[in-house]
């Protein structure tokens, strides 16, 4: 047995018969219940849902596993363990009272990163930080390398744990929510950008912005850190590096790191000399924030990864699902799903920025109690239809109505009671030649259970159209 089993071993070990609460039966702590379950744990599954709507319910009790369901879920949360879902707040009443009296609170990501043997390239940011990590999955891969990838993307990668190797490489995205309680940091952090988002759940903006902050603040001196120079936030981060500083920008030539030059080349600056990548339009991925989300990935991979290797991925990877994603050409009329935008600077900076003439876009969805003035003038620029559904229809429409040049009819503001409904609407004022896109700019939970949801139904409609 080598040295990375015997330390998953006797994490393992260390379980066998305490008591163990699940805070939520979700993707990342499904796999989780079964594995402790399996070790000898005595394990309890917590959820807010009832028995008809919790996946694999009667699979887990026949595995001698508790469940708590309901809207009581979490009273007498007397587990020794206690692992939280990453959505779930870290200074929930619940959870605090556990931890005074003495239960490790704890994360999937926490312990996956105290156990994992590998080199591990971790990305955060309000936006772009899917983009980025699956880059940077995608160019190690090209360079020969194992990687394992997985955290906010979608796959918990502790149930992997045994088939990591020391040679392999981990490439993780993490959320505000996973790291506000991480007290371990990747061997690189890669900070994309940060602008207001889940002000619902994080008591306010400094909380947010110290949760993205743990992303660095353990690293060590042989650590590296990548920071986005042109973002007020990530930029002030500097000081705390105590690791390899490489700062990105589109905007101003770094020391050490990758910048867009005034010819259109992404150039990397180490040493005081300068390294040509490749031109920005070579770049498959359209838009400015895809040339920022290569920069933060050069800097990232910079002496791992060889510089055509990295040219070679930006020419030829094509984006993930739900990201600025062609549905389809229906009647002249080019189709995009970009439901991932769930915030109004990811909507401005991605489906706003994109294309010469105006477009139709649907946008709303569930309130995070972030503001939306903004995207006002943005909207009255480069909208001529807005097709407004979901819990903040009437924020965006009063941000877009009192921005600076706004006239009626200019855009066209509609309200939509469906996604559907909201796609017939723009199907039936598009005219051969123009864009329609979702792009919400808020999270989908109004009305879905995630994006990638509402990414799906919405594509389906759009095919379904007439």
């Amino acid at each position: 047995m080598n040295k990375v089993e015997n330390r998953a071993e006797r994490f393992f070990q260390q379980m066998q018969g305490k008591r163990v609460a699940f805070c939520g039966i979700g993707g990342s702590n499904l796999p989780l219940i079964k594995i402790f379950a399996q070790r000898g744990a005595v394990v309890s599954a917590r959820d807010r849902r009832g028995y008809q709507q919790v996946q694999q319910a009667a699979e887990l009790e026949k595995m001698g596993v508790r469940l708590v369901l309901g809207d009581g879920y979490l009273q007498d949360l007397t587990e020794e363990v206690v692992f939280r879902t990453p959505g779930m707040p870290y200074h929930l009443p619940e959870l605090e009272a556990a931890r005074r009296r003495g239960a490790a609170v704890t994360s999937e990501m926490e312990v996956f990163m105290d156990l994992c043997p590998c080199k591990v390239y971790g990305v955060t940011g309000s936006d772009g930080k899917t983009t980025t990590t699956t880059i940077l999955a995608k160019m190690l891969a090209a360079a020969g390398k194992k990687v394992h990838l997985g955290g906010n993307i979608g796959r918990p990668l502790l149930p992997d744990i045994w088939q990591i190797g020391p040679d392999d490489v981990a490439v993780v995205e993490l959320s505000s929510f996973q790291l506000i309680s991480m007290r371990r940091s990747p061997d690189v952090a890669v900070v994309t950008n940060i602008s207001p988002n889940h002000l619902d759940v994080h008591k306010d903006m400094q909380e947010y912005v110290e949760a993205k902050e743990n992303i660095l603040l353990h690293q060590n001196a042989f650590a590296r850190t990548v920071l986005n120079l042109d973002n007020a936030y990530t930029a002030g981060f500097a000081g705390d590096v105590r690791g390899s500083l490489y700062g990105f920008s589109s905007l101003q030539r770094p020391e050490r790191g990758a910048f867009l030059s005034a010819e259109g080349l992404l150039v990397m600056t180490d040493g005081g000399q300068e390294f040509p990548v490749l031109r920005a339009e070579e770049i498959k991925l359209p838009g400015r924030h895809n040339i920022e989300n290569y920069l933060a990935a050069f800097c990232a991979l910079w002496g791992d990864v060889a510089p055509e290797t990295m040219a070679q991925v930006a020419r030829s990877f094509a984006g993930v699902e739900h990201r600025t994603e062609l549905v389809r050409e229906h009647r002249g009329v080019r189709w995009y799903n970009d439901s991932i935008a769930t915030t109004p600077s990811r909507t401005v900076q991605g489906m706003l920025s994109l294309f010469p003439q105006k477009i139709l876009l649907i946008a709303g969805g569930y309130d995070k109690k972030v503001p939306f003035e903004p995207m006002g003038q943005p909207v009255v620029e480069k909208v001529k239809t807005l097709v407004l559904i979901g819990a903040t229809a009437p924020a965006i429409e009063k941000a877009v109505r009192e921005a600076p040049g706004y006239r009626e009819g200019a855009p066209v503001i509609l309200h939509a009671a469906t996604l559907e409904e909201a796609v017939r609407l723009c199907g039936k004022y598009a005219q051969p030649g123009d864009i329609a896109a979702l792009s919400p700019a808020c999270a989908s939970f109004d009305m879905f259970p995630n994006y990638e949801t509402r990414g799906d139904l919405f594509k389906e409609y759009v095919q379904k159209l007439p």
